[in-house]
């Protein structure tokens, strides 16, 4: 219980604290990705890069913008829901677009090549379902719909690079931790759900959340630097 208070007491430092790790972590991901992306102009790995691109983005808004470490005064109701949405609909993008760096070849084949990654008919969809489900939560003054996307997302995502590395073996090491860090990603979305749903966002509970995401970010980058040495 003593541990828990003092959790409960510095809960604003470690939020930014964790942050700062994670988004130092999305920051280095997206600049070997994009390097190794102008190197190999494989599309997956511009989708990839995309979807930690918007992690960072997330968890900028969340826990830097939203943090009442720094800006105090940015913490009212109205602008708390506000970054609310922001980071709901940025994290379920990058959901999203982890998933569709493992479907693009079967859904824009192998020879074309959209001009932009960020923005374009394929990617509309997903922009539309996350505004959404982010409004839907906000309707609901719940995470009930983030949790669900997430989750079948991911477990579509932990099949998909499961049977890729299957496949490819160990012709592709990358794929390897690919997979896992895909596995432990939905564990980490189940383990929040239940957090939010049976533990009442208890901060203890939260605080190993928070480690386990440290770690599925990291193996993500071990993996990424891995891989781009190998380059």
């Amino acid at each position: 219980m003593q541990d828990y208070s003092w959790i409960i007491q510095n809960k604003e430092l470690l939020k930014l604290i964790y942050s700062v790790i994670i988004i130092l972590i999305c920051f280095v991901i997206v600049l070997k990705t994009n390097r190794l992306f102008k190197l190999s102009l494989h599309q997956g790995i511009r989708y990839f890069r995309n979807a930690f691109f918007f992690y960072g983005i997330a968890f900028f808004l969340r826990y830097i913008v939203g943090s009442k470490l720094i800006f105090n005064s940015i913490s009212s109701t109205q602008n708390y829901f506000i970054i609310g949405i922001l980071f709901e609909f940025f994290l379920i993008m990058a959901g999203f677009f982890l998933l569709y760096s493992l479907i693009w070849r079967k859904i824009e084949g192998v020879g074309k090549k959209e001009d932009s990654s960020l923005i374009n008919s394929k990617i509309l969809l997903f922009y539309i379902m996350s505004f959404i489900i982010s409004y839907l939560d906000f309707l609901w003054k719940a995470y009930f719909f983030m949790f669900l996307s997430q989750i079948l997302i991911f477990v579509l995502a932990s099949v998909i690079s499961y049977l890729n590395y299957k496949n490819l073996g160990n012709k592709r090491l990358f794929l390897k931790f690919y997979f896992i860090a895909m596995l432990l990603s939905l564990t980490a979305w189940i383990l929040n759900a239940l957090l939010s749903l049976y533990f009442n966002w208890n901060q203890g509970v939260l605080i190993n959340i928070y480690l386990i995401n440290i770690l599925i970010f990291g193996l993500f980058l071990y993996g990424v630097v891995k891989f781009t040495k190998r380059k």
